[in-house]
């Protein structure tokens, strides 16, 4: 029989998590934290090119709204066409365009039909074919919990700090922080961040996680 994996959502670390990423600064970078954004972008960089080789397109998405109604949506139309809708880091990842200089937002040097996708996009296309096709995961606190323990035993352990900041910390803001309240489609999305959290914080992340029988 297979096994699961399972999440203890701790409503009270995310508000926490949440806390802490609407009162950090926008650029604390360290020497420690750019060797994790490195190795965060070529191992996104790789997976990339495993997701392209196993023949799924990647298509810049150039309408309105979001591409996908939900994560069974992204599921069943990537299964049926063998094309990723990516819905791009400059159509409205955060509440605007921001000064500070963050990693994720340089180009990759990656092109997706004509496209030069900026680092986040790239790990956008890995996050939504591991964490929520591949890995059947939800867009909701759970499922995107689930999406990055997957995340972090794939990526190297220097990255692990950065999957943090760029996916909990978001997660934790867009669902606990100032918006909560509001509905999900008025919500805006976390304006993105270089910073690094405690350990302590990875450390209790991890220990919601354990196995059992589905």
């Amino acid at each position: 029989m297979a096994i699961q994996v399972r999440v203890r959502l701790d409503e009270d670390f995310c508000r926490e998590v949440a806390e802490v990423y609407e009162h950090a600064p926008l650029f604390a970078p360290d020497p420690e934290l750019a060797v994790g954004y490195e190795a965060f972008q070529q191992e996104s960089r790789r997976q990339f090119e495993s997701v392209v080789d196993s023949g799924i397109r990647v298509v810049p998405w150039r309408g309105a709204g979001q591409p996908y109604r939900d994560s069974a949506d992204l599921r069943a139309q990537v299964r049926e066409t063998g094309v990723l809708k990516l819905f791009l880091t400059s159509s409205g990842h955060g509440p605007g365009p921001s000064t500070a200089p963050h990693p994720l937002r340089r180009l990759s040097g990656v092109v997706a039909d004509g496209v030069e996708l900026t680092h986040n996009d790239v790990f956008r296309v890995v996050h939504d074919i591991h964490g929520h096709v591949l890995g059947g995961h939800g867009f909701g606190p759970r499922g995107e919990f689930l999406a990055t323990r997957g995340h972090m035993s794939t990526f190297p352990e220097p990255a692990h700090t950065v999957l943090f900041t760029e996916q909990i910390g978001q997660i934790c803001w867009f669902f606990y922080g100032p918006y909560g309240h509001l509905p999900a489609p008025r919500r805006p999305y976390a304006e993105q961040k270089v910073f690094a959290y405690e350990r302590r914080f990875l450390d209790h992340f991890h220990s919601l996680f354990d196995h059992g029988e589905p």
